[in-house]
């Protein structure tokens, strides 16, 4: 399989990646080395603390085009050379230095408040900027500048919570970072086996959801007929997926990641017409990009792609793992305040301590109806100090409009699997006519929109919904 990976590298193919952000690499590379020429010599020392404190004050204050790219890069080369210690250093001094000064803001607010208007807001809104902001916007002319701010996010989401520096600073990096990774910029591209060997090696190490257990398995993901795997790129971010998602074409809604992944090879040249979409793996690539949402965008265009190359699409739903269920389910039942679960459920639910459980076949049978209700008010009445769901998957999926169709019973009985969600797996269905009414229902009432199937698996009957005309204060006449 190295042969073919190493061929495949040598092979560009009608879904090879563009390289046209090279010209601009090279451009880039070659302002900084004439730039460098310019910068004086005590900024280009050592690789001590101090020094680079200079250099980022120098780029945050300079005015010169040449010397800032090259400034930049002499920032971004001598932090990636520094420990981990004094990696954490220099992003809290960035954190506590490079903040609004105080007078300035009073005077704007002052200004805006006595006389309302574009220009005092336009000074007001400049004073409260953060520097921060301009230091990384500069930062980003250095080649390679994007990805090396994304792996700088990256490392500060490592840090320890708490600290409200460090907490000013990442949204200041999650504004930009969401400006620079806009909708409009990512490029989605079908991964298949043809595509270069370095975006397949990355596929394989970035799958988050169902690790890919080598080339073979890659190639049992990519090459059947019945297979797709689509993933956003990014101009500034060459043979760097962001995010892929892994598709099943079936002809009805399955119930097991073993059967998905277990299935054969089917090469055949003509494919049956199938009339299902299965998205039954979502991965998230980047860390330094995290609570920066491409997954709604990435589904909706992957079923554009489908129904406009398979019209025998109908029906699109996932194959969802449940991440937290059995660390909730630990906490629940040590809640005796969970009202939900009865105490004959809560008796049965503990077998589920022991590891070996699923090896005693009656005794896992007997767990199915306990683990299914308790499931369902997991998903349906359990959330989180928001009032939104406490499954994070489920927020992503039910905010985009889907509807929690079924619940799996032994849906994966992988190690992790059954660490996570003691085997849970569950179906979302985007119904194309439901989607827009799903997701107002969300956005506005927080409610879970759920089928027959899984509403019917609750231990207790549901409050009834006030009618639509109660929940409004109709004015008296």
């Amino acid at each position: 399989m190295r042969e073919c990976a190493t061929k495949l590298l040598a092979t560009r193919s009608p879904h090879a990646l563009p390289s046209n952000s090279s010209f601009l690499q090279d451009l880039l590379s070659s302002i900084a080395e004439r730039g460098r020429n310019l910068l004086p010599a005590s900024l280009l020392g050592s690789g001590r603390k101090d020094n680079l404190h200079a250099l980022a004050s120098a780029l945050l204050t300079g005015q010169g085009e040449a010397s800032g790219v090259a400034l930049a890069r002499e920032i971004l080369t001598k932090y990636r050379s520094l420990p981990a210690d004094n990696q954490r250093a220099f992003v809290r001094h960035i954190a506590t230095t490079m903040t609004p000064e105080a007078e300035a803001v009073t005077r704007a607010a002052t200004s805006y408040i006595a006389a309302p208007g574009d220009k005092t807001l336009a000074d007001l809104q400049r004073a409260v900027e953060s520097p921060r902001q301009e230091f990384f916007r500069r930062l980003n002319l250095a080649p390679g500048g994007t990805s090396e701010i994304v792996a700088l996010r990256a490392d500060l989401l490592r840090q320890p919570k708490g600290d409200p520096a460090l907490a000013a600073l990442d949204q200041d990096l999650q504004h930009l970072l969401s400006s620079w990774f806009n909708r409009g910029f990512l490029v989605m591209r079908r991964i298949d086996w043809q595509t270069p060997a370095a975006v397949l090696e990355k596929i394989i190490r970035y799958e988050a959801v169902h690790q890919i257990q080598g080339w073979d398995d890659l190639r049992r993901r990519l090459d059947p007929t019945d297979r797709r795997l689509f993933a956003f790129f990014h101009p500034a971010l060459v043979d760097e997926p962001l995010i892929f998602v892994e598709v099943a074409l079936t002809d009805e809604t399955p119930g097991s990641i073993q059967a998905v992944l277990g299935e054969t090879l089917k090469t055949a040249p003509t494919a049956p017409a199938h009339t299902t979409a299965v998205f039954y793996s979502i991965s998230n690539c980047q860390e330094g990009l995290r609570g920066i949402s491409f997954g709604n965008f990435l589904i909706k265009q992957v079923v554009e792609e489908l129904v406009k190359e398979m019209p025998s699409l109908k029906t699109f739903v996932t194959l969802s793992p449940v991440p937290t269920f059995a660390r909730w389910l630990d906490r629940a039942l040590a809640d005796e305040n969970v009202s939900d679960i009865p105490e004959s459920d809560r008796k049965a639910l503990r077998k589920l301590r022991d590891p070996r459980w699923l090896e005693a076949e009656d005794e896992g049978e007997s767990l199915r109806a306990p683990v299914l209700a308790t499931a369902a008010h997991y998903f349906l009445r359990a959330k989180s100090a928001d009032t939104y769901p406490v499954d994070p998957v489920a927020r992503f999926h039910l905010g985009n409009g889907a509807r929690l169709d079924r619940l799996n019973w032994l849906g994966d009985i992988s190690e992790k699997g059954l660490r996570e969600a003691h085997g849970l797996m569950v179906n979302y269905k985007y119904a194309l006519d439901e989607i827009e009414e799903n997701h107002e229902a969300y956005e506005n009432a927080h409610e879970v929109a759920a089928g027959k199937a899984v509403r019917s698996l609750l231990r207790s009957p549901e409050k009834p919904k006030p009618d639509a005309t109660k929940r409004l204060a109709l004015p008296s006449r």
